[in-house]
């Protein structure tokens, strides 16, 4: 599976493997972390790509740019630092229609003219469209520094390829395939119900280059008897012409960070166990950015945690975490009218719950968005996330927040200002400087490189509210049990979700490894 690709006089040699999905949530990012894994452990110098990727869990990475947290698992499953070049264009929309565009790292300015002035990096769907050319290009730079240095580039695609409304240009699935001439492979799930239309559908809907470029496919998430299954496979293969290289089991309880949505699928082991440690809570917000920093929360063995959706009430808790947001002001709004004027646990909606939760005793923490939230009003006079102007904001810490051009993106080590000086290690995306008073009581103190450290975020006076810009807060074990003892848990046993994301990550590539064809990762090894 060599792909052969042009550059200037150059004819760079590179093993390749395309992996796309019948749909959004199919496998691909699973099936593209098993084999960065596999080869990983055999020696291969191996790479993750994903052209394009829409996502709004976002990663800092190593030489200082944003790629989709996929991504970021995808090099921990190589055993390599995550770089901006492993997802060259990245898009986190901020409404159905609109979106920041991302180029190598970074949010783009605006040499078009298209964005009317917006330095932030905001797009239309329709603009970014007559775009993609542009983007195409950091796309073929960042292919060309990949193949020039590893073995092997196992390649992410976006969606579906047989969206055929978006074939146009393409730059996420088989646009890219063909430009770089690589093979694909195609897998759709099981779980979903359907997969043989889908898997059949999706093939219909190529060109006949496009087909012929699909060297096999892939069933994901199966459970049960195989045989079952085997007439279905017969009949896929000879419909379609294609061999079926692996059915992959479903792998309960599996932790790895999720692309985007709320990760349906991974779902906690003993979820029927009594939980009496410590109740937590956190709204679905429209725009949630940046989710997986409650995974350490909502896996954890002794907390009761639970998502509270749109217009459900929010039940008693002892901690609520507002998590990150894309358009803050917008998912503030939404915050508040939430159930308002119902009853129960969450009449007058949200924000006469949380006074209400404070009020009883209740601890609140607000991350990156949720942490703007917190203070007494939030400015984006350049119109970051739409309108310009100011809103109030819910008025529970001392400061205000004013939404600026320029991303804040960073790497940070550091320590909780909690019992213990637990160690914290996290990363900062915002657009946002927050002031005022509350600050003088900070919630972290971050490493500066050998200068005194830097106070970072706000702890309310009576240490009820924790607001914050790292993300990763939970991430580490010392600081997950300072956190939960502040939240009011006793005796929580540490927890090192590290540990549990690498286990899983070789649980993964063990799973893939026996279920898929050998050739397949034969073909890809390096002569």
């Amino acid at each position: 599976m060599a792909a052969l690709w042009r550059r200037g006089d150059d004819v760079v040699t590179a093993r390749a493997l395309m992996v796309q999905g019948c749909t959004s949530d199919a496998g691909k990012t699973t099936l593209v972390a098993a084999l960065c894994r596999i080869l990983a452990r055999r020696g291969v110098r191996v790479a993750p790509f994903k052209p394009q990727n829409m996502a709004l869990n976002s990663a800092v990475t190593a030489d200082g740019g944003e790629i989709g947290r996929a991504q970021a698992l995808q090099a921990r499953a190589a055993r390599i630092a995550p770089r901006i070049d492993f997802n060259p264009v990245l898009l986190k929309p901020n409404s159905d229609k609109r979106a920041q565009v991302i180029i190598h790292g970074r949010a783009i300015a605006d040499p078009s003219g298209c964005m009317r002035g917006n330095t932030s990096g905001n797009m239309s769907a329709r603009a970014y469209h007559d775009y993609k050319t542009t983007a195409m290009a950091a796309v073929l730079e960042s292919w060309a520094r990949l193949t020039a240095e590893f073995d092997c580039v196992i390649v992410e695609g976006a969606g579906s390829p047989a969206e055929v409304n978006l074939r146009d240009r393409d730059i996420a699935n088989m646009g890219f395939a063909e430009a770089v001439d690589i093979p694909v492979i195609i897998v759709g799930d099981i779980d979903r119900g359907g997969v043989l239309a889908h898997l059949a559908g999706t093939l219909d809907l190529l060109s006949p280059t496009e087909r012929a470029r699909v060297q096999g496919l892939v069933i994901n998430r199966f459970r049960g008897d195989i045989a079952l299954l085997e007439p279905g496979l017969d009949w896929l293969a000879a419909h379609t012409g294609k061999p079926v290289l692996g059915v992959l089991p479903y792998l309960h309880g599996l932790f790895l960070d999720a692309e985007d949505a709320l990760d349906h699928h991974m779902e906690r082991a003993a979820e029927a166990e009594p939980h009496t440690h410590l109740r937590v809570i956190a709204p679905v917000f429209p725009r949630i950015s940046n989710h997986n920093d409650l995974d350490p929360l909502r896996l954890h063995p002794e907390v009761d945690f639970r998502w509270v959706g749109p217009n459900q009430l929010p039940p008693p808790a002892d901690l609520v975490v507002l998590p990150g947001s894309k358009s803050v002001a917008a998912d503030l709004a939404w915050l508040r009218q939430q159930n308002k004027g119902g009853s129960g646990g969450g009449g007058g909606g949200w924000e006469s719950y949380l006074n209400r939760h404070l009020r009883y005793g209740g601890k609140l923490i607000g991350l990156c968005g949720g942490y703007q939230m917190l203070g007494r009003e939030l400015h984006d006079p350049s119109g970051v996330e739409g309108r310009p102007g100011s809103v109030a904001g819910l008025g529970l810490l001392d400061c205000e927040t004013t939404l600026e051009n320029e991303k804040q993106l960073q790497n940070v080590t550091g320590r909780l200002a909690l019992d213990g000086d637990p160690a914290l290690a996290g990363y900062e995306i915002h657009m946002g400087v927050t002031r005022g008073a509350a600050l003088a009581r900070p919630a972290a103190w971050l490493d500066t490189g050998g200068e005194a450290p830097r106070a970072e975020g706000a702890i309310s006076a009576d240490g009820q509210i924790l607001g914050t810009y790292c993300h990763g807060l939970f991430d580490q074990p010392a600081a997950l049990s300072a956190l939960l003892a502040w939240a009011g848990a006793t005796d929580i046993a540490p927890v090192d979700f590290a540990a549990r994301r690498e286990a899983d990550i070789d649980r993964l590539a063990d799973a893939v490894e026996a279920a898929l064809d050998p050739n397949v990762i034969a073909r890809l090894l390096p002569a």
